[in-house]
């Protein structure tokens, strides 16, 4: 049988995960559709080849994967409409924040194959760290949802209980690891750079790191250690940042924000 993917909700989110696909070569634009009440503003997508309509029920006509990427508010609302039509060979996928399985299990009935999944802003780009979690799938669903996801970036599959977790390290995540970079930049503007060879050096730094421990599993100490020659320029640097309180600043920002998704 060939899989044909049904976004619901062509905001920022549905629309870059199926151009994402298209990209990656995963599936034809021709066995994806999105849908929008104002689906003027996905027309766009038309010549990629991906279908767009105004009617949610058309999207679980034509296909058996349905993302759901719509507003929190929306969830109850949009299942209640499609439910006549969501069978036992749907897989229905929510990438709505905040909402647990549970929610979306009381609105949609027992008979569907339910995945939640928290991708980032980086899926624009086809580089999310997506955390999946899951409720009464088949198997061969359930691997065909995570090979989609990898086209879009790296993924995990994770307890549920440390979704709000993971949208602090995963979500928040990239909001934190650009503050890093733009203090970066200002530093190396102070030094010397001009603000765009200050920007392209410390993205491409972070990028470099970041794929150093993706594509080695070693830990970040193990990269430092090769860096922080005795009396060097680098362990100066990474002494007075700890004496200012860098690394547990870091860890003080994602309780927070852990504290503020829990007490919501």
């Amino acid at each position: 049988m060939t899989n044909r993917v049904g976004i619901i909700g062509g905001g920022n989110l549905g629309v870059a995960i199926a151009e994402g696909l298209v990209k990656s070569g995963f599936i034809k634009p021709e066995h994806i559709i999105v849908t929008r009440r104002n689906f003027a503003a996905i027309k766009h997508l038309e010549q990629q080849g991906i279908l767009i309509s105004d009617n949610n029920n058309e999207a679980v006509a034509f296909a058996n994967v349905i993302v759901l990427a719509v507003k929190p508010f929306q969830v109850a609302e949009v299942i209640e409409g499609i439910k006549p039509n969501l069978t036992e060979n749907h897989v229905l996928v929510s990438v709505v924040t905040g909402v647990t399985i549970e929610t979306i299990r009381n609105c949609v009935g027992n008979n569907v194959n339910l995945v939640r999944a928290m991708p980032n802003t980086a899926i624009a780009i086809q580089e999310s760290m997506t955390c999946l979690c899951f409720d009464k799938i088949k198997l061969d669903r359930l691997e065909y949802v995570q090979e989609l996801f990898n086209q879009l970036g790296k993924v995990v599959v994770i307890d549920e209980k440390l979704m709000d977790a993971a949208t602090v390290l995963g979500a928040c995540g990239i909001a934190y690891a650009l503050r890093y970079i733009r203090a970066n930049i200002q530093g190396g503007i102070e030094i010397g750079f001009d603000a765009a060879t200050a920007s392209l050096i410390a993205a491409q730094t972070v990028k470099g790191a970041a794929e150093l421990l993706i594509k080695t599993g070693r830990h970040p100490e193990q990269e430092i250690d090769k860096v922080t020659t005795p009396k060097g320029c680098t362990i100066a640097g990474l002494n007075e940042m700890e004496h200012q309180g860098f690394s547990s600043s870091l860890i003080k920002g994602i309780s927070a924000s852990f504290d503020k998704i829990k007490h919501k």
